[in-house]
């Protein structure tokens, strides 16, 4: 049954009081029009609890923007909803299209900082060499940052509405690929859904080799939050087995990685990585709360994923004027390039055909009340 203003309805009842679901909720196509995003097919989504947001199917159907009752969820970057076509792979180009974003994905082949990977099979631009009087091609090596994958438009794009019962759902489906000639042939499946009356977004993610040698395969989800979700005094509600700072940058303020600040002139980004604790079935629940936002009602997201499939979680803490975001990061990599990943023995590698399956539940919590049970639901983790 669907939960709509306050009281909970069947089907039934609610066929009798409209003439068309879109009065409630609905997932629509557009496409954008206007500067650097034109010609961007999207998925607008409306659940009718009060959760709005964009599923950007020319980038990879991720979630560009998100709000909840008239306030945002995420961090928005002045870049705005870039189109793929204006992506910059080289060094730090990404940047240039990042819209921040509720969930931005990173990979498919690698993901992190730039760096060179000259043993790799993927790279940047292909140059011409002659081998042993063999003429090839080959890539430079040169990976940019956190990968292509977020840039790389949906085909075969579904867009759905459908009756379960008494559950009314709505979903986007796409199939990205990465691939060169002589290289990666790796094909993303997404299906992002919501539900009627609830502020919840699932995603499901099929990634599979379809080339017929390995492939190193790097995945994160890059989930940014901003105001009024984090604010001074928002505290990550992360149950963490062992928090180890990236760089010198973050290491001195370890001590207070639970908690944001006020934003900071000038500051340099800090990132921690997480043991974090799960069930026992190995499922993690973490969130991000600001108990004093409308008026001390309370405002947060939690988001709820497995970590066999995601073993590794970064947070990015970046107070900075503006660039006032955190990014909370459930991955199968870490993110200081493919090549480090490789050399210390968790770069996963993908067999020809085969295939693995990433799934991620974030939801809107509305209030203290709310926040309070997911933390203490979060502290039972081990």
């Amino acid at each position: 049954m669907a939960r709509l203003f306050g009281t909970e309805y069947t089907r039934n009842q609610i066929l009798r009081h409209v003439g068309s679901m879109d009065q409630l909720c609905g997932a629509r196509r557009v496409v954008l029009d206007e500067g650097n995003e034109k010609g961007s097919e999207a998925v607008q989504f409306h659940t009718g609890s009060g959760l709005n947001f964009t599923a950007l199917a020319g980038r990879a159907l991720d979630i560009s923007s998100a709000d909840w009752c008239g306030q945002s969820l995420c961090w928005r970057s002045p870049v705005g909803d870039t189109a793929a076509a204006f992506y910059e792979p080289e060094g730090l180009g990404w940047l240039r299209g990042f819209y921040g974003g509720l969930v931005c994905t990173c990979g498919l082949s690698w993901a992190g900082a730039p760096h060179a990977d000259p043993s790799s099979s993927e790279g940047g631009p292909l140059t011409h060499v002659d081998a042993d009087g063999q003429a090839k091609w080959q890539p430079t090596g040169s990976l940019g940052l956190h990968g292509r994958i977020s840039n790389i438009p949906a085909k075969h794009l579904s867009v759905c509405e459908w009756w379960d019962g008494d559950d009314y759902w709505m979903s986007a489906f796409g199939e990205m690929r990465e691939a060169v000639i002589f290289g990666t042939n790796l094909l993303l499946r997404r299906t992002v859904k919501a539900k009627l009356g609830e502020s919840k977004i699932w995603i499901h993610d099929e990634v599979e080799n379809q080339s017929f040698a390995p492939q190193e395969h790097m995945f994160l989800y890059h989930c940014n939050l901003g105001f009024p979700v984090i604010a001074e005094g928002a505290e990550y509600l992360i149950n963490s087995r062992q928090v180890t700072p990236r760089d010198e940058v973050a290491a001195p303020h370890l001590d207070s990685w639970k908690q944001f600040p006020a934003p900071i002139p000038g500051v340099e980004e800090w990132v921690y990585y997480h043991d974090v604790a799960s069930d026992e079935a190995g499922n993690v629940t973490i969130g991000m709360a600001n108990r004093n936002a409308n008026g001390g009602q309370g405002l947060g997201i939690y988001m709820k994923y497995s970590k066999q499939q995601l073993p590794y979680f970064i947070q990015w803490k970046m107070p900075g004027e503006s660039t006032y975001v955190t990014g909370l990061e459930p991955a199968n990599c870490l993110v200081e390039g493919r090549a480090k990943d490789r050399q210390e023995g968790r770069l996963v590698v993908l067999e020809p055909g085969e295939m693995r399956s990433y799934d991620l539940e974030i939801g809107v919590l509305a209030d203290n009340t709310e926040i309070d049970a997911l933390a203490a639901e979060v502290e039972l983790l081990q």
